[in-house]
């Protein structure tokens, strides 16, 4: 079994080779959970002046936002075909989707119901930008949770490239189960490569 990651430690996500953005030294991801749920920081550090940073607008949940530079975290329980997905825009607007399984969206029957607003907050620097995600997540009926973390990134040119913790595909692809690379365990609030 793999060795825990301490709370604060930071995983730096991999660009796909398909596209790759030379504006961009590093992407980390550190993440926390507790009873309040999943806390994900993601720092971007580059030439943020030849990339395309949505601008800072009112938090509010908003469509399409992997078209454009966005954060990504997607959460399974480990046994279920079932996860969810969440998008962060450096603007702080946000987005979710519930899916039952791969690329299939659930219907809003078969969802668990409206996730709570996270709380996200986001600082820029010159060469830099913070993304702070708070997100409650609903009761699983599991010990295990899979964690696929991601970031879209458009450049000034409009081109896209696709950072993670595991890139399983020829073509980029978030929602493949085997790029959901992070394991939580619930009961000791342990993550796991």
């Amino acid at each position: 079994m793999s060795s825990p990651l301490r709370h604060t430690n930071q995983i730096e996500l991999l660009c796909h080779r398909q596209r790759l953005c030379p504006f961009v030294r590093s992407i980390a991801v550190a993440l926390g959970h507790d009873a309040a749920g999943l806390h994900l920081a993601y720092c971007l550090t580059g030439d943020l002046a030849q990339l395309r940073l949505p601008a800072a607008s009112a938090p509010a949940a908003a469509g399409r936002l992997w078209a454009q530079t966005c954060f990504e975290a997607f959460i399974a329980a480990s046994s279920d075909d079932g996860y969810r997905e969440w998008n962060f825009s450096p603007s702080g607007q946000w987005d979710h989707y519930t899916f039952s399984g791969y690329r299939e969206r659930a219907l809003p029957n078969e969802s668990a119901g409206a996730p709570a607003t996270p709380a996200i907050h986001v600082d820029r620097t010159t060469d830099s930008i913070q993304l702070d995600a708070h997100i409650a997540l609903p009761p699983w009926r599991c010990a295990t949770l899979a964690i696929g973390l991601s970031t879209v990134v458009e450049d000034i040119d409009g081109g896209l490239s696709y950072w993670a913790l595991a890139h399983p595909s020829a073509r980029p692809d978030f929602h493949s189960r085997a790029g959901f690379a992070l394991s939580l365990d619930l009961a000791t609030n342990a993550f796991f490569i």
